[in-house]
Parts: C-alpha cells; structure tokens; sequence
C-alpha cells in the first residue's frame, strides 16, 4: 500500500510514525517547507534498524510522489490555539484543502481520502466537493478519538483499563458533538451500573471540550498523540479490511434522518472506505442532539459558498 500523509507537522509526523512502524504500507510525507518533512522521515528511516520496520518513508516537497496512492491522510492546516474554536479555523483551512483536493484529484484518483484538518466534518465536505470522488472513498476522522477521550475518561474514574471500555460518540467534531453514554459499556456492562447520572454527565462535557483541554495546557498547538492513534485505526482496518465498526464523518443520505451531508456516525471501514452507515436505535433525545449538530455543519458549511451541484 502507498500512503500519503500530506502535512508534516505534529498530526502528520506522529500519523506517519504510527502508521509506519505498523508495516501498514510505504509512507509519504508531504510537507511544503522545505527540507522538513525529508528530515522528519530521515530520521524514523533511521530506527528501522531497532524496530524490524520493512516499510519506508519518503519526506517529499513535491505531490506529484504522492501519485497513485491507495489512501491520502490530510493534516494540513492551522492548528488551533487558547481560546479558538475549530469553526475560527474555516476559512484558511478551506483554502489549503482546496488545493490539496485539486493535486489529488489531479494525481491519484481512486484514492481513499481521510480528512483530519479542523473544522473536519465541513472540511471533508469540502473535500468532496472539490475532488467529486465517490462519497464512500472521503471520510473524516473525528468520532473514533472523541470515542477515545470518552473511553479514556471513563476509565479514570472508575480506576479500570481504558481497554475494557467501549463507547461511541457520533455527531460533528465539536461542542455539539453527541457522546452516547447509554452505549458506552464495560466489558459489556453499562456504565450507568458503575457511576451516577451526575457523574456520566460531567464525563461527556469533558469529552466534549477534551480538544480545548489539551491546547489550555499546551499553551501553543493541539493534540497529536491521540489523534495520530485514532487515524491509524481507521487506517488499519482500511488496509487490512478489517470492517472495523467505527464513528466516521461520512455522507448521510436519509440516514439519522440527516440528508447530504457529512456528520459523524458509526460505518463499516474496509478496504472500499465507508462499507456501511449502521443506524443505531436512538432515542428522541439522542436522535435531537445529532440531528442538531448537523445543522451546525450545514450553516458552517454554507459560509463556503458552494455552488449546489
């Protein structure tokens, strides 16, 4: 597999690391400063030595090495900073993704596209706009590391492994994002057995604000740990078809009730991209909220200024 990570900052880099040190395919790390991303692979290139890795990595300031790849990863952007949501972050982004789309659209086009640039979910639609590849083959990463924070979370209070505990957080990646506690589990236990309503409520307001968190405390930047591992997930169950059952921000077309529109639900990942929306039995309540963070993205998503097509 050829994968493409355009962006070599601190998402991309440590996206590249993961994906690289996981025999997952050859890496191509796209970066336009200069030098930077050739360094950045130079030097994972370097430890294969110690870790057995068979696959490569090419730091590139040219995209047309990114040509024919199996699956482009888009990190490029502004990172937000203290006090930025990821709205402020639209219109600069917009423009860098632009552009990205049009070089892949014009290099590779039966590739798999994953959008992690914020905001993601209006970004992805942007994406397949530009590039009006099939809506099954772009995606965005936002659900399976809020599901993450929110796993994690849960296993803090309660003192377990974070392995044990499942969870699912649907909706745009933002404060509208909707943490569904009534299916989040331990080892099969739900977690309203093990913590009291005012307590699950605080976790999901700190799911919800999990991104601001970690930039308070940076100071400058966001996450890139995290969010590193949540693409290499989507990733392995792509390259590995392994039908993974994972929150994406894919095309709605009626699903949730939800119409053209990209939102984060839970798909079957293989190795055609988006195999599958599954729709969940939610109640009125969750049904509400996810229908409402939709109309968050719509109005974020006009202030492009799309033509209809």
């Amino acid at each position: 597999m050829k994968i493409s990570i355009i962006g070599a900052g601190f998402v991309g880099a440590t996206t590249a690391q993961r994906i690289w040190e996981k025999n997952l395919g050859d890496v191509f790390l796209y970066d336009i400063v200069e030098d930077m991303p050739q360094g950045k692979a130079l030097d994972m290139m370097e430890s294969a030595p110690l870790l057995g890795v068979e696959s490569k990595i090419v730091g590139t300031n040219r995209f047309e090495d990114c040509q024919n790849s199996d699956i482009f990863i888009i990190t490029s952007g502004l990172a937000r900073q203290p006090g930025m949501s990821r709205d402020d972050l639209l219109n600069r982004n917009a423009e860098i993704v632009s552009g990205i789309a049009e070089n892949i659209q014009r290099f590779s086009q039966d590739s798999i596209i994953i959008v992690v640039s914020n905001p993601v979910d209006v970004l992805t639609y942007l994406m397949a706009y530009k590039t009006k590849f099939p809506k099954n083959r772009v995606m965005g990463m936002a659900g399976v590391l809020d599901s993450a924070r929110f796993r994690y979370f849960i296993a803090e209070e309660l003192g377990i492994a974070p392995q044990e505990v499942q969870a699912m957080v649907l909706g745009g990646h933002g404060d509208e994002m909707v943490p569904l506690s009534r299916f989040a589990t331990v080892s099969g236990v739900g977690i309203e057995h093990f913590l009291p309503r005012e307590k699950i409520d605080q976790l999901i307001k700190r799911t919800r604000e999990g991104g601001a968190e970690i930039v308070k405390l940076l100071k400058k930047g966001s996450a890139y740990y995290a969010p590193s591992a949540a693409i290499m997930e989507m990733v392995e169950s792509i390259v590995k078809d392994q039908k993974r059952l994972l929150p994406c921000s894919a095309w709605c077309e009626g699903q949730y009730g939800i119409h053209d529109q990209y939102v984060g639900v839970p798909v079957i990942l293989g190795k055609n991209g988006i195999e599958k929306i599954v729709e969940l039995p939610l109640t009125g309540k969750e049904l509400g909220e996810l229908q409402e963070s939709a109309r968050h993205l719509a109005a974020n998503i006009a202030k492009l200024n799309l033509s209809h097509r």
